[in-house]
């Protein structure tokens, strides 16, 4: 029996991943150099033996989806069919961004297209089609491929999550696939790597943060660029981002989120007025050209007929592609937390093209601003500072326009803050994974792991600085990325019953039994009431679990093979049709969703603020069915019972 302080966590995947990490953090702390030795020629042998897996995977990744979204099957919702959306479209997408890829942005936004503008690998150094080149490679790294790789993990958790009733990890995308063999130890496998490859796209993240924040200090304060501060400087951001994840999702990453988000488009809105805006706004669009005519051929270009590019495809796409898919578990985890309610359709434009988006007009600010100003007033010495000094080129970019120091000062508070936001939706996640999907885990669990990021992040720069985080997220992504392949398997497979099952709904409902006496005023008392999650454990114990038991022995005496199983919170009965038919399900479990807006009241604020409520919602093995029966007697959800067990033996005669 686990102890209160264990309760609620998922043993094996949390001593495990706590185990590999920790591991990890001393290896690295007692043998820097042996750590940065294997780490290279780990990460050699991913990017010559593998490259093409990961190419191959992403370009699939980008046509499965994109497939998805203009299919019928995009109509379908992630959660029952009546669930709205949690979040407004503007902090949706804030929230997206901030988790995804914040500061590689400002890491890289000067530098990149610098990088490919001074070393293209198709074209002369320095050119126009160097330029465009630059713009191009760039878009291409951080557009819409990037975002889905996040899109894959995202839509298979909110799908299985939300409208299966799946607990909220990763193993719940693989129930098609292992049935309930994901309960047991090859889940936690999963989730595991799931953590670990979080843990190293995490701390990819936050290298760059620490050596661009430490930049930041350096152009303002004079604060040198050493080791030793950028270790500070974690260990502050990780006690920050820790008093942050305790605040939970609603009131601390979602306001940051929001606040970043405005700030980015200040900042950009500034450069747009003080830097060359006609040629910015001429770029924009020439830039949106360059990416549409060459998102194919570069999906797939791995330089397989050339010997020197190819390690400029290691260095570069594979290496992004890497990081993507290391982070994978926590953006996708992340953003499928905060996409309950949205159709696939919704989800997936949302995700793939608004963050991206956002990404094509920063880079085109900043990195054409940075090849504008180099080849003009800066004569080359941009170029020269992004390669002696990269996180100082942004500040260099600076010097060239009026109001630098305060375009510093936003530069830098915007580094901090997604830094932070980066760290603490982090941990939330991770927390979250191992604690069987909890979506308020425990709050010494978030902290605990708040601080693991933050002790990986610094024990990464100990053995070999910012190459060797960077190649930590290659290696890790490596088994991730055969998991991510498998996942889009899984996500068909679930989608493709959905067809099925909207045929079968064509029975009509039993009708429900009529209410005598004052029965009808305790089910309306049920309806407009807002429950709390004691009541609804208390329904589901009682009133269902009461019923679901009297269907069960009835299907007994008519030789069905049933049975009702309680577990985490819910009450299910499980009929078996044979051995090649899925079994039937009908679980009532606990939901939680916000208060409606005319739920609250005074009163209602008045019971200690809350703003969520819990519902007892019908779950089949197909998913949520969207509608509470919190308030039904035991009548009413025996009919409601047969009723869907009726709907599914018409649905398995239409799939055999």
């Amino acid at each position: 029996m686990q102890t209160p302080q264990l309760k609620g966590i998922a043993p094996l995947s949390f001593f495990g991943s706590a185990i590999v990490s920790l591991g990890l953090i001393i290896y690295a702390s007692l043998n820097p150099d042996q750590a940065a030795a294997l780490f290279k020629t780990a990460n050699s042998w991913i990017v010559q033996e593998l490259g093409w897996f990961y190419m191959l995977a992403v370009g699939g990744f980008v046509i499965f989806l994109l497939c998805l979204a203009i299919s019928p099957l995009g109509k379908v919702r992630l959660g029952p069919d009546d669930s709205t959306p949690d979040y407004s479209y503007g902090t949706w997408i804030a929230m997206l961004f901030s988790a995804g890829m914040g500061i590689g942005i400002v890491f890289y936004g000067v530098a990149e297209p610098i990088m490919h503008f001074q070393s293209p690998p198709d074209a002369t150094a320095r050119t126009p089609d160097a330029a465009r080149d630059a713009m191009s490679i760039t878009f291409f790294h951080w557009g819409v491929h990037a975002w889905a790789i996040y899109a894959v993990v995202g839509l298979a958790l909110a799908y299985f999550g939300f409208r299966r009733g799946e607990p909220l990890v990763i193993r719940s995308a693989f129930r098609p696939i292992l049935g309930d063999r994901v309960n047991g130890p090859m889940g936690d496998i999963i989730d595991i790597f799931a953590v670990v490859g979080t843990l190293a796209g995490l701390s990819t993240s936050l290298g760059l943060g620490v050596a661009q924040l430490n930049a930041t200090g350096t152009y303002l304060f004079g604060l040198p660029q050493t080791e030793n501060i950028q270790l500070i400087l974690i260990a502050i951001v990780t006690l920050l981002a820790t008093l942050t994840v305790a605040t939970g999702l609603d009131n601390g990453i979602r306001r940051l989120s929001e606040f970043i988000l405005i700030l980015s488009f200040v900042l950009m809105g500034l450069i747009l007025i003080l830097g060359p805006t006609r040629f910015l706004l001429q770029s924009f669009v020439e830039n949106i050209g360059l990416y549409i005519n060459s998102f194919v051929s570069r999906t797939f270009h791995i330089y397989a007929y050339e010997d020197q590019p190819s390690d400029w495809v290691g260095t570069w796409t594979l290496f992004y592609w890497a990081w993507w898919i290391s982070w994978s578990p926590f953006v996708g985890l992340f953003i499928a937390r905060i996409s309950r309610g949205r159709t696939i359709r919704q989800f997936l434009l949302g995700v793939l093209f608004a963050p991206a988006g956002f990404s094509c007009i920063w880079f085109t600010i900043f990195g054409d601003l940075a090849i504008w100003l180099d080849l003009n007033p800066a004569q080359g010495a941009i170029s020269s500072t992004v390669a002696e000094n990269m996180p100082i080129a942004l500040f260099t970019v600076f010097e060239y326009l009026p109001f630098s120091t305060l375009l510093a000062w936003l530069a830098g508070l915007l580094v901090a803050i997604y830094f932070i936001t980066a760290s603490d939706a982090g941990a939330l996640v991770i927390a979250m994974i191992t604690s069987k999907g909890d979506e308020e885990p425990v709050l010494w669990l978030r902290v605990f792991w708040a601080l693991v990021c933050g002790g990986v992040a610094g024990c990464l720069l100990l053995a070999g600085g910012l190459d060797a985080v960077e190649m930590a997220a290659v290696i890790a992504a490596a088994p991730l990325s055969i998991v991510m392949v498998f996942m889009c398997y899984g996500i068909w497979k679930g989608l493709s019953d959905e067809v099925a099952l909207s045929a079968s709904a064509v029975l009509p409902a039993a009708p429900m039994p009529a209410h005598e006496g004052a029965m009808w005023r305790l089910r309306l008392g049920a309806i407009v009431s807002h429950p709390r999650k004691s009541q609804i454990d208390d329904f589901i114990t009682g009133t269902a679990t009461e019923a679901l038991k009297a269907v069960q022995s009835e299907l007994t005496q008519r030789a069905h093979a049933a049975e009702v199983v309680n577990g985490d919170g819910a009450v299910a009965l499980r009929v078996n049709l044979g051995e090649n038919l899925s079994d039937f399900v009908y679980r009532v479990q606990p939901v939680s969703r916000p208060m409606p807006a005319y739920a609250l009241t005074d009163t209602a604020r008045g019971e200690g603020g809350r703003n969520r409520y819990y519902r007892a919602e019908v779950f089949l093995a197909q998913g949520g069915r969207g509608y509470d029966i919190y308030g039904y007697d035991r009548r009413e959800v025996i009919a409601d019972v047969v009723a869907h067990y009726d709907r599914y033996l018409h649905y398995v005669a239409l799939r055999s």
